[in-house]
């Protein structure tokens, strides 16, 4: 029954720290038991024991000869991939050649392939054994020429400065800046004779506006119109970084304002030459040379006041001195020697964004460099365009958009943002290997920042376990467990919560309605949540988003659609429309304060003085009671009740009895005297005390919420 067995050490000077036992036999059946001692294993006893004929077969075919081989735990960790030639097998693990090609012997001894040193493994389980039986342990990693890859910048860029052969006069791009109803885009619309000014609701401008003028001389500029409104800085700064000159307009009855200010030192930031437009002149008792002293007093003087700004009285109403301020205009253009390349990739800006309910996503580019054509590809932010159609700022339609030209595209994939730079580049393909880039790049610094969150919050967290663990050894064997049914896992939020989606026409109004929430700072009272945001109408998504978060939908300068108003309404989901942004945040500081915790506060009902303290009896007992006059308002029998002694309140509480002289009352009136006896009886007044009587009434809170204007 039992058969003869072989055994003999196969010493493999190669291998790290093992070795290995073959086992060579004309048996078809075995089992085995043996220990591992250190580096070597010891054969106790061997007994041969009938099995399978399957596995009778299967040691057949495997040549009469068993390997065994595994790495010891704490072996070094090498990173291995998929399809690994022979040389970088050797490379991880920093040994030569000719120890892989000998370990390929035992881990693939059934194939007839001729390894050589660019021999591409495809099998990844001969990988992992030629790991194995070189010592180490693995894991998977990727390729590191793909690492290197995807670190490649494939983001677009802008191109070199062009030639100055290459360069053509441009005209000017003028961004009209002020404070708000000062008369910018009345004198805008003076200049191109239009009268935009009386569609704006609320007599404000809240977007900003690129328009072409031709002027009366045949030269054409490029204006901007920003607004004024404190909640649209954003706007303004965008509009001052995209131009060449700055026309600051003030008003002469109001002078130099807050805004005003604002406007100078973005202007100043930017480096463009300002030019003051000094607006109203028109109105009686205005006086111009106190606005010029006031200008002057923030750095900026008028050459009038021997300074080099360029200051022009006009009136936009009644278009006076409006040629004045071209020629100013003109002759500044011309120093400055404006010029661009027409040839070559667009580069521009995006003035202003936003979504049609017609023609779909649109956005108004200023273009700074090349010609902008139908059919050029162009990338902005997160977003990229084939355009489609090019429309000036009148709404018909052209051919090309020159340099200094604002042109307003069709055909976005995906919306821009206002004031993402523009760049065309080579195709679609092209177009979206940026938009993937930058994607990933978003996704990192997203990473980056949610690291840093969750560090701060497992530091917070290991302070308080070690602060724990501490408490708990200093109590040794008197540690106690805790009083009463465990803390539940999860707790509902009763914090009152305000939640807003917001609505806008326009990327621009969206953005500083966001930067004006995020002024709000009174979470500790309401908590106030953005729950969604976007450009464009209220659809359908928005009312299940605002249902599932109770949320109230602000509609900015944008529609509800009747039916979707039938749905909000039977949803219970609120739609408040409104068109001028004022008045769109008092809306939420209306809201905010509705959901403000009621307070409690005193209201005074009366005052006495205490003349003198009596002892009547009650029942066998002598209880103190205070003889009285009131001298304000009057003293109610269930009111609270307050006693000062000179600086300090002695007592607080209620009364027990209140009587004019032998009767049981219930109110005493001013000038009348009466006896007060408290609920305490141990309690004594004291001639000269003051009683104060008051109630405690519900408030209605108010937010302090305060966004700056």
């Amino acid at each position: 029954m039992f058969r003869s067995v072989i055994l003999r050490w196969l010493p493999l000077k190669h291998l790290k720290n093992e070795s290995f036992l073959q086992i060579s036999e004309s048996g078809k059946d075995y089992t085995k038991k043996f220990w591992n001692t250190k580096r070597h294993i010891s054969v106790s006893s061997i007994s041969l024991k009938k099995r399978k004929s399957s596995e009778e077969k299967a040691i057949e075919n495997q040549g009469k000869r068993v390997i065994r081989y595994a790495p010891k735990a704490g072996s070094e960790v090498v990173g291995i991939w998929r399809n690994m030639t022979v040389q970088e097998i050797a490379n991880v693990l920093k040994k030569d050649v000719d120890h892989v090609y000998k370990a390929l012997e035992f881990a693939d001894k059934n194939s007839d392939t001729i390894y050589k040193k660019d021999t591409v493994i495809h099998n990844p389980q001969i990988i992992r054994d030629v790991i194995k039986i070189s010592g180490c342990r693995f894991k998977i990693v990727a390729r590191p020429d793909e690492e290197v890859e995807k670190e490649e910048n494939k983001d677009a860029v802008p191109a070199p400065p062009a030639p100055p052969e290459r360069l053509r006069p441009r005209p000017p791009v003028v961004c009209v800046m002020g404070h708000v109803d000062h008369g910018k885009t009345t004198l805008l619309d003076a200049l191109r004779d239009t009268s935009v000014v009386d569609t704006e609701f609320g007599g404000i401008t809240q977007h900003i506006g690129a328009f072409e003028v031709k002027l009366p001389s045949g030269e054409k500029v490029t204006f901007l119109d920003t607004p004024g409104h404190a909640a649209f800085s954003a706007m303004r700064s965008r509009g001052a970084h995209a131009t060449d000159i700055v026309v600051l307009v003030v008003a002469a009855d109001d002078g130099v304002m807050e805004q005003t200010l604002e406007s100078v030192r973005m202007a100043r930031e930017a480096d463009v030459p300002i030019l003051v437009a000094i607006n109203k002149i028109d109105k009686p008792g205005v006086n111009i040379d106190k606005t010029m002293r006031a200008l002057a007093q923030h750095g900026l003087v008028c050459e009038a006041l021997g300074g080099d700004v360029q200051a022009v009285a006009i009136s936009a109403l009644k278009r006076l001195h409006l040629d004045t301020l071209v020629e100013a205009l003109i002759l500044q253009a011309q120093l400055m020697d404006l010029k661009a390349d027409p040839g070559g990739y667009v580069e521009g800006v995006v003035i202003e964004a936003f979504v049609d309910p017609r023609t779909g996503k649109q956005a108004t580019v200023l273009v700074q460099r090349g010609t902008l054509r139908k059919g050029c590809v162009i990338v902005a932010g997160n977003g990229w365009a084939k355009v489609r159609v090019l429309q000036d700022s009148a709404g018909a339609s052209v051919l090309e958009a020159p340099p200094a030209t604002p042109a307003r595209v069709l055909g976005w994939r995906e919306m821009p943002s206002a004031g993402d730079r523009v760049l065309e580049v080579e195709s679609e393909k092209r177009a979206n290997e940026v938009m993937k880039w930058r994607h990933n790049q978003r996704m990192k610094e997203k990473q980056e920042s949610d690291q840093e969150a969750i560090s701060i919050k497992e530091s917070e967290h290991q302070t308080q376990y070690k602060q724990m663990l501490a408490q708990k050894r200093a109590m040794g064997r008197f540690r106690t467990r805790p009083d009463g049914p465990r803390q539940k896992m999860i707790q509902e939020d009763d914090h009152p919560t305000l939640s807003v989606l917001v609505k806008g026409d326009v990327d621009g109004s969206v953005e500083a309605i966001l930067d004006i929430l995020e002024t709000y700072d009174e979470h500790d009272r309401v908590k106030l949540e953005l729950v969604n945001y976007g450009v464009g109408q209220v659809t359908p998504n928005d009312i299940e988003v605002a249902q599932a978060f109770k949320a109230i939908i602000y509609a900015f300068n944008v529609e509800c659609p009747p039916a979707l108003a039938v749905e909000a309404r039977n949803s219970g989901v609120t739609v408040k429309r409104h068109n001028v942004i004022y008045k769109l945040v008092d809306d939420v500081k209306e809201e905010l304060s509705a959901r403000v915790p009621l307070t409690q506060d005193e209201e005074l009902l009366g005052e006495a003085n205490v003349l003198q303290e009596f002892q009547v009896s009650d029942g066998k007992k002598k209880v103190p009671v205070a003889g009285c006059r009131c001298v304000k308002g009057s003293l109610v029998r269930n009111a609270l009740y307050r006693v000062i002694r000179g600086q300090n309140v002695v007592f607080e509480g209620k009364l027990a009895s209140m009587k004019h002289l032998k009767d049981e009352v219930t109110t005493i009136k001013r000038d009348m005297e009466c006896g007060l006896r408290f609920e305490d009886p141990t309690f004594s007044v004291q001639p000269g005390d003051t009683v104060i009587c008051y109630k405690m009434v519900d408030v209605l809170g108010k937010t302090n919420w305060d966004p700056g204007f």
